[in-house]
């Protein structure tokens, strides 16, 4: 079997996010036969929900669409390292695989601060993947964020 990326897919409702208002963070749910499932972008601030990140609507509009609560054998293509909160979505849903692009080191939960996997309270832990398109999705985001504080696209001011 080739490996194919679903990326793109999550690029493209990461600027669909970016184009509401909201921080662009895209997430893509994939079935073991290569078919989209889900698809969704960051609603935070469309939705009045704190809890309305890419992954979480992404993973709800998967378990809705298959009356199920589990994601056994499904991917997860995100354009960003998840934070602690979905994290522990992912591994409530027990999503086979993890594709993120863009580390987030500030509020990261995967690779980076409360790593949540690695914890002995995670029940299941996906095979993660890291820098899938990552120059694109920073680019993404760097570019959101400078033209939210009116400086240049490295984020400086």
């Amino acid at each position: 079997m080739v490996f194919r990326s679903f990326m793109d897919e999550a690029l493209s409702e990461a600027r669909a996010a970016a184009a509401r208002g909201e921080v662009p963070v895209g997430a893509v749910v994939v079935n073991a036969q290569g078919s989209v499932v889900a698809r969704a972008g960051n609603r935070t601030r469309e939705l009045h929900d704190p809890t309305a990140h890419a992954e979480v609507l992404a993973i709800r509009a998967a378990c809705a669409a298959l009356g199920s609560e589990r994601l056994t054998g499904h991917d997860l293509y995100v354009t960003l390292e998840p934070c602690p909160m979905c994290a522990g979505a992912i591994s409530f849903a027990r999503i086979g695989r993890l594709y993120f692009g863009a580390d987030d080191p500030k509020s990261g939960g995967v690779s980076h601060g409360a790593r949540v996997f690695d914890q002995a309270q995670c029940h299941h832990a996906p095979e993660v993947y890291d820098g899938l398109s990552a120059l694109d999705a920073e680019a993404l985001l760097k570019t959101f964020f400078a033209a939210r504080r009116g400086g240049d696209e490295d984020g400086s001011t």
